[in-house]
């Protein structure tokens, strides 16, 4: 069996992930009255949880609230102020991460940890590798991880592949078996599917199932809150660094979290339109333009509008705005950018894009969007300085302004990128691409992995880039997100338009396009 065949086995037995099973028995931790300050600071502040056996226990909340803090403080990376935890009845310290993997309790961080030139069995037994003698035991080695892999469910990943040949998925997996490789009775889980596709997340929730069914004990933090509800049996909300409650997941749903989280309402989630906004003039029109990854594409985006790009993985979504952004360029069709016809018109260069009036935010914003060791201020100044050099110093004078608009939280401008949150860093691109003034705004994945406070604000500036006479064209893998903020739309399948749907439609409509039940 293939790594995608287990998969597509995982995908069959998703639906087990939901059911909730009765708490028995004592937690195997609990965590009570735990405070943390950095200087003077306090960032979490008398926060209590227990962990049961078997079961999986959800942490939300925006960023900024405490989240990682709380898990830094279990894995050994911080020590509490005040507070204790308990393992087992048994009341510990860590000093060391390595002191709380040793005691059962691993973390698996959103940012990986693999050495790429290493096979997945030498990342997994980094340090503590068996030996035969003087020398690494090898076959050892390789055969503990492959019973580490099986365990898991997980057949098609070789231990002798090196981290660097690894897919996201892959890596995730890897990070989780070398967990599950201290003998862990607890596994914290910090945004494991933030860079997974949705197949990939099914393949998460089997091995997910496994570690329960082995009374494993799972703290699990998301933004994606189906998956909060699909897996948790019970969800701790904390706000500001304080704890807001931690209730049966039975008890709450979408609504009432998110106003928890946020302080407002989900109804006014999806901002409205701004008063006044009307769609004009043609932006850009594709008529049966095509190249190696998409084909027969119509579409006309308007100044004024938010047209919303929805399909499965693998659709050709992302390929279409890449195409449209030059970076594989669109080889046949009609294209108008901005009143210019013909296939001459379609961007062959991403800086004739740009030049032509085309922004693009990225779907990884880590991989393609910033330059992460760099400033604030040089990432946000980075493609006007090249693309634009005379606008750079009107650009440097605005940058304050822009990034205070935009609720940016950050020391200063001159702190580097890469120690911000992902909903600053996803603020950061667009203030990057908002200094080159861009009358179409090609949006991938705008509001993958942060959090729903981040995502509102970016939302509001979607809608006041409209409001502005910017068209947007925006692809997600959220359906609420697509059918929240869409005027219209345009469903992909199989690299193709597979139709148009007006604004307010629903999943199910979505849905039946995407995957052809529609026809």
């Amino acid at each position: 069996m293939t790594f995608d065949d287990a998969v597509a086995t995982a995908a069959g037995t998703q639906s087990a992930a939901t059911s909730t099973p009765e708490v028995s028995g004592p937690p195997v931790l609990r965590a009570t009255g735990l405070t943390k300050r950095f200087f003077g600071n306090t960032v979490l502040s008398d926060v209590s949880i227990e962990l049961h056996p078997g079961q999986v226990h959800g942490l939300v909340g925006e960023n900024g609230a405490g989240k990682s803090t709380l898990m830094k403080i279990l894995a050994g990376v911080h020590q509490a102020d005040e507070g204790t935890v308990e393992l087992a009845g048994e009341q510990r310290r860590f000093t060391h991460p390595v002191q709380a993997q040793q005691a059962g309790l691993s973390t698996v961080f959103q940012e990986f940890n693999l050495l790429p030139d290493r096979t997945v069995a030498e990342n997994i037994y980094l340090g503590r590798e068996p030996r035969k003698g003087p020398f690494v035991n090898t076959a050892a080695m390789q055969r503990d991880t492959a019973e580490l892999l099986d365990g898991l469910g997980v057949t098609g990943l070789e231990p002798t592949r090196t981290a660097r040949s690894l897919s996201v998925a892959e890596q995730q997996i890897v990070e989780i078996a070398k967990a599950v490789s201290y003998d862990a009775r607890i596994i914290s889980m910090d945004e494991p599917t933030a860079a997974l596709a949705d197949h990939e997340v099914e393949l998460l929730y089997a091995i997910v199932r496994r570690l329960l069914a082995r009374d494993v004990a799972i703290l699990y933090v998301s933004h994606r809150l189906k998956e909060i509800f699909d897996l948790c049996d019970t969800i701790t909300v904390l706000k500001d660094g304080q704890q807001v409650t931690t209730s049966p997941t039975a008890e709450l749903d979408e609504a009432t979290l998110v106003r928890l989280m946020v302080g407002r309402p989900m109804s006014s989630f999806f901002p409205d339109p701004v008063e006044g906004t009307e769609p004009g003039e043609d932006l850009l029109v594709l008529s049966g333009a095509g190249n190696g990854y998409v084909d027969g594409i119509d579409l006309a985006l308007r100044a004024g509008e938010i047209v919303g790009l929805a399909g499965l993985q693998g659709s050709g979504r992302t390929e279409l705005v890449e195409s449209i952004f030059g970076v594989t360029p669109l080889t046949r069709g009609t294209v108008t950018v901005s009143g210019e016809k013909g296939t001459s018109g379609a961007p062959t260069t991403p800086r004739q894009a740009i030049r032509r009036g085309l922004a693009l935010i990225t779907e990884d914003r880590k991989a393609k969007g910033l330059a992460l060791q760099q400033s604030i201020l040089d990432n946000a100044l980075g493609v006007v300085r090249s693309v634009f050099p005379g606008r750079t110093g009107a650009a440097r004078a605005d940058m304050p302004g822009v990034l205070s608009s935009m609720a940016v939280s950050a020391r200063a401008l001159d702190q580097e990128v890469q120690f911000l949150s992902g909903g600053n860093q996803q603020k950061v691109v667009l203030a990057r691409w908002l200094s080159t003034q861009p009358r179409v705004m090609l949006m991938d994945e705008p509001t993958r992995g942060i959090d729903v406070g981040a995502k509102h604000a970016i939302y509001e500036l979607m809608r006041g880039l409209a409001a502005d006479g910017v068209g947007v064209l925006m692809v997600s893998s959220e359906l609420p997100e697509v059918i929240g903020m869409s005027d219209r739309i345009l469903v992909m399948r199989d690299g193709r338009l597979a139709g148009e749907l007006p604004a307010g439609s629903s999943e199910e409509d979505v849905l039946a396009l995407a995957t052809g039940a529609a026809s």
